[in-house]
């Protein structure tokens, strides 16, 4: 039955099986059939066309930052070959499909139950993060249902993580009760909540870097087009500082500037194709929710304990300027990070073009603010290097098993992207002890935090709102 699920999951691909289940799911809220074919097809074509600007631009950055890396002398053991390999892997595993099929039935249950207010079967295609974990797990101590239990709780934690931030994603992303539910992306919520306090003591609320400061001082030379250019021609030069006196090296260095400013440029247009699948359902759901809150008088969303929100896939949110900008610009900081710190051996490389994807709760927490997502970027992804340094014996044993491919040359692997999780990391470090205690604490922390959660959410996303107002640029006295 497992191997016949990997068979047609392979067959049809995520631009088919994902529209299948937005339009199920738009029939189930009372979306008009007319409607819910044309949210189904959005995010075909959505998918699409991320994955073919994606494919296309991938090997260019990566071509890139070899180059850095080369220039400076970098050498480190694990490479960074994409997340594409884990998820392979994750598919090709028993625990692996075996989750794929029972966190799918967990999903609906806890969301029928009220233990989360996310629907998760919607992002369905993103359970492989879990699904990593739980092959990682089994490859290591064989034993099938703890590697089941750390998927189950890694998709708990993820979801209760995915709710606390889920009004300020909603709100800033501008598509009404969504938020994004990826597991390798949502653990951004808990760093950036903790920071805050410090970047605000050192005064990085009043340094209003977002888009629109930026185009309102700069102009033409603010907009997302022309950062890409500029951002372009940085990065082509940082890879070429070897031969700046050759016409060839420029020729990638312009070529690479008007490459970037096209992927500025296009994915917010493809992004608001993917969103137009998300947007009919969102109505339908702020609809129904408004009509149970007028019967209870209540006006303030944030005050609705019955709010629900559907889980979308974080493309929806890519290709906004704060988010591709902040993404883009993490790019050769990272690379700088990975050569200067100490005890690292992780060489970030294909994953970087995740970057946007990575920082999206953060944009959303921090309402935009450029430099505070660049700041939580380097402390949490600087600490995420030492995870996936920690883990590349394992995640190269893992995926060479099941299948996934090792480049010619390289010993040891990773993804950035997966496996740079220092939340995930250490709850994976805990079920792999098998030591009752410390799964027990985990879980003891699940518990507390989720109550909380229930007790106090509308309190929590009050104060996530004045945190992100704090960056708000006040408009000036004239």
């Amino acid at each position: 039955m497992l191997s016949s699920i990997n068979h047609f999951f392979n067959a049809f691909g995520a631009t088919v099986v994902v529209p299948i289940m937005i339009f199920i799911i738009a029939l189930f809220l009372k979306v008009k059939l007319k409607t819910a074919l044309m949210s189904a097809l959005y995010a075909g074509v959505g998918l699409t066309g991320f994955s073919w600007i994606i494919s296309e631009f991938t090997p260019v950055v990566t071509k890139i930052i070899h180059q850095m890396v080369n220039n400076v002398g970098i050498k480190l053991p694990v490479v960074d070959i994409g997340w594409q390999a884990g998820s392979l892997a994750s598919f090709n595993s028993s625990v692996g499909l075996a989750f794929f099929v029972f966190g799918l039935i967990a999903e609906f249950i806890l969301f029928a139950f009220g233990i989360t207010k996310v629907f998760m079967p919607s992002n369905l295609w993103n359970n492989f993060g879990f699904m990593i974990w739980g092959t990682l797990a089994y490859y290591t101590t064989h034993n099938f249902w703890l590697s089941m239990g750390l998927s189950f709780f890694m998709l708990l934690y993820t979801l209760e993580l995915a709710e606390i931030q889920a009004d300020r994603w909603s709100s800033y992303y501008q598509i009404k009760n969504t938020t994004v539910c990826a597991a390798q992306n949502i653990v951004q919520t808990f760093p950036t909540i903790l920071l805050d306090p410090l970047w605000n003591m050192l005064g990085f609320n009043k340094v209003h870097l977002t888009p629109k400061t930026f185009q309102r001082k700069f102009g033409v030379f603010g907009q997302p087009t022309t950062l890409g250019a500029i951002l372009g021609l940085l990065i082509g030069i940082l890879g070429n500082l070897n031969r700046l006196t050759s016409y060839h090296a420029w020729g990638q260095i312009f070529q690479f500037a008007v490459q970037l400013a096209a992927v500025m440029t296009i994915f917010p247009l493809v992004t608001d194709v993917f969103a137009k699948a998300f947007k009919p359902l969102a109505n339908s759901i702020d609809q129904q929710r408004r009509a149970a809150a007028d019967k209870q008088s209540i006006t303030d969303p944030i005050n609705d304990r019955k709010r629900w929100f559907l889980a979308v896939d974080d493309g929806v949110g890519y290709g906004e300027s704060a988010t591709i900008i902040s993404g883009i610009i993490l790019i050769p900081i990272m690379v700088v990070i990975a050569f200067i710190l100490p005890g690292n051996r992780t060489l970030p490389v294909v994953d970087l073009i995740a970057l946007p994807f990575m920082v999206e709760s953060i944009v959303a927490i921090t309402n935009g603010n450029i430099l505070k997502v660049i700041a939580n970027g380097i402390v949490w992804f600087s600490i995420g290097l030492y995870c996936s340094s920690w883990l590349a014996q394992i995640y190269t044993g893992a995926i060479s098993h099941y299948g996934a491919a090792i480049p010619a040359g390289i010993v040891l692997v990773t993804s950035f992207n997966l496996m740079a999780r220092p939340l995930n990391a250490l709850v994976f470090a805990a079920f792999i002890s098998q030591d009752p205690i410390w799964i027990g604490l985990c879980i003891l922390v699940y518990l507390l935090l989720l109550y909380c959660l229930r007790r106090y959410r509308p309190q929590i996303w009050h104060y996530l709102k004045r945190m992100a107002d704090k960056n708000t640029v006040k408009p000036s006295k004239e």
